[in-house]
């Protein structure tokens, strides 16, 4: 069993930096592949990124590549998201998500794989 706790939601202005940050409890953490989701209103949760157990491996949603940056610290079984250069389009609730899968089945890029999910935090970017 794990436990996700989402951090570092809020408003900003666009061109502004955020770094959300998922805690995780459990001594099972570097197990896990993580991921990061958002889900704006109307819209379908998307993948923003995702990190692999070690932490060696990632992948990111084109929309955010070269702006977002996804990074796990295994001995406090924490997640982060580095979001640079905000949008008004990044407006979304952001949720953290473990699997327990393998990286190169490729299976963290589809919301059905995570087994545990955060609950969600807000990012609003004003134009």
């Amino acid at each position: 069993q794990v436990q996700l706790v989402e951090s570092g939601g809020g408003l900003v202005q666009a061109g502004g930096s955020l770094r959300l940050s998922c805690a995780a409890s459990g001594r099972t953490f570097s197990r896990y592949i993580m991921g990061w989701f958002r889900q704006a209103p109307g819209k379908e949760r998307e993948l923003v990124a995702a990190i692999s157990w070690s932490g060696g491996s990632t992948v990111y949603a084109d929309s955010v590549k070269g702006r977002f940056t996804i990074s796990r610290d295994n001995a406090k079984n924490t997640v982060y998201l580095q979001m640079n250069s905000l949008k008004p389009e990044d407006t979304a609730v952001y949720y953290c998500a473990a699997a327990a899968r393998a990286w190169y089945s490729g299976a963290y890029s589809s919301s059905n794989s995570y087994d545990y999910w955060g609950q969600g935090t807000q990012v609003t970017v004003s134009s």
